[in-house]
């Protein structure tokens, strides 16, 4: 029989050796960064009837506004809104920010005399 050596480790025992603070915060700022890039970067999608609508009523909105639409739009889902109403100079949109999706559209003229229900937040545009 050989020594036997009392300093070794036993083979069931894991020794694991904490990661640096660095590393622990460099991946928590990438997962946050992925995440902020996956909510807000969700392009604004626009249902048949919506489109429908917005030919039938001759409404047209530029690509910058349908990007302030969008960023507004998910600005929105992040604060728990779920149905919106977005009032623009010459459009009013229903749209789910759950979503994602112009659900239907109007002037504002058309707009003005209309009850709007089951939303849980207002966009306001200028």
């Amino acid at each position: 029989m050989g020594n036997i050596n009392l300093n070794r480790v036993p083979l069931h025992t894991t020794i694991r050796q904490p990661l640096p603070s660095k590393q622990v915060t460099t991946t928590k700022q990438s997962f946050l960064q992925q995440l902020h890039e996956a909510t807000v970067k969700t392009e604004l999608k626009i249902s048949k009837h919506a489109n429908q609508r917005l030919t039938e009523r001759n409404i047209h909105i530029t690509d910058a506004e349908w990007q302030l639409v969008s960023d507004k739009v998910s600005e929105a889902r992040s604060k728990g809104v779920n149905e919106s109403l977005v009032l623009m100079d010459q459009a009013a949109l229903i749209v789910s920010a759950k979503n994602a999706t112009v659900i239907t559209a109007m002037d504002r003229t058309e707009a003005r005399d209309q009850l709007f229900t089951k939303i849980d937040g207002t966009i306001v545009l200028n």
